[in-house]
């Protein structure tokens, strides 16, 4: 049922009162200063207690810039005694599907509490448009126990795992020797975009997150504060016919230790077999070794098992799962 409530002072506001433990859950898709204020501060907090981004690239840089409508991010915050303590996104695929995020204020996770924000958000954002889609797919960072309780409560099941795993740099001698030869160099803005787009493109066709990237979609990401091109490494073919890949580096400035991750890695898909993934994923560790990282990242599907041996053999182990539940078309 919709009724008023006032948070701190500021004017009243429509809300949703999910009647699970008094938690009230206000649902936009514009917030003003104070509340942007209050869900960044509930990221920071999480990402710190967790060692791990609260949210994904695009979700956390609409939260970061204040560009939920242009996102068309919709922001579901769960309130408790007028404290902020969860919150919900809900955004669109490249695949057409929608992505539901959680994240519970870390001081608020213990078994009652938790399952009552928790429940409370999915709740309200199967109600919403995107919640209603033909295929939804709700995400746990660092999957638990209550996460998979809660997501087959509410219809879900279980899609797919992604993994985060890490490695210690620089990397071995013998193990930078193992990969073939690469020369690489910056992504150049202008020069590299269509064929960049062309071959991420098609090297994760079907990828309902990473596939379907538009030149708009690039250029905002290249705009991100993180961003350095130097970082950014291409890699022609040696027969001079363009592009045959590229490693796409990241430093986690803002986790203890900083963390260097393997943001993407593309390579042509008519080149696979010739051991340029290795090449261009050592070639990215070298240059986070060189910037001053001592400890890399990186993200992979826990099916890929060719990618996992690949990663394994570069040293990576595995961290923690990140894991992805469906309900719609594909969990009918």
């Amino acid at each position: 049922m919709a009724r008023p409530l006032a948070l701190r002072g500021r004017p009243t506001i429509p809300t949703y009162r999910v009647t699970f433990a008094g938690v009230d859950v206000l649902v936009a898709q514009d917030l003003d200063a104070a509340q942007l204020d209050d869900l960044r501060d509930l990221l920071a907090r999480s990402a710190r207690v967790d060692g791990h981004p609260a949210l994904p690239e695009p979700q956390l840089g609409a939260v970061q810039h204040g560009t939920l409508q242009k996102s068309r991010l919709r922001v579901l915050l769960a309130y408790e005694h007028d404290a902020l303590v969860g919150a919900a996104f809900l955004s669109p695929a490249n695949d057409g599907s929608y992505a539901l995020h959680l994240v519970i204020d870390p001081v608020h996770r213990a078994e009652h509490a938790g399952e009552a924000i928790r429940s409370s958000l999915i709740e309200r954002a199967l109600g919403e448009p995107g919640g209603t889609s033909e295929l939804l797919r709700l995400w746990a960072m660092r999957a638990t126990d209550a996460d998979d309780a809660a997501a087959a409560r509410y219809g879900f099941t279980t899609e797919r795992e992604l993994i985060q795993m890490k490695v210690l740099l620089p990397l071995p001698a013998e193990v930078v020797a193992s990969a073939r030869p690469v020369t690489t160099r910056p992504f150049e803005p202008g020069r590299d975009d269509a064929a960049w787009l062309e071959i991420n493109n098609r090297a994760f066709a079907g990828h309902p997150e990473q596939g379907n990237w538009t030149a708009e979609e690039l250029q905002e990401r290249l705009g991100s504060d993180w961003v350095d091109l130097d970082g950014f490494l291409v890699a022609e073919a040696p027969d001079g016919t363009g592009l045959i890949g590229s490693c796409w580096t990241k430093v986690h400035t803002d986790s203890t230790p900083t963390l260097g991750e393997i943001y993407v890695i593309s390579v042509d898909p008519d080149r696979h077999g010739e051991g340029w993934g290795k090449a261009l994923t050592v070639a990215g560790l070298i240059w986070l070794a060189q910037a001053g990282i001592t400890d890399g990242m990186l993200y992979t599907s826990a099916t890929n098992t060719a990618a996992v041996a690949l990663y394994r053999g570069l040293g990576f182990t595995v961290d923690h799962v990140d894991r992805a539940y469906q309900r719609g078309r594909a969990s009918a």
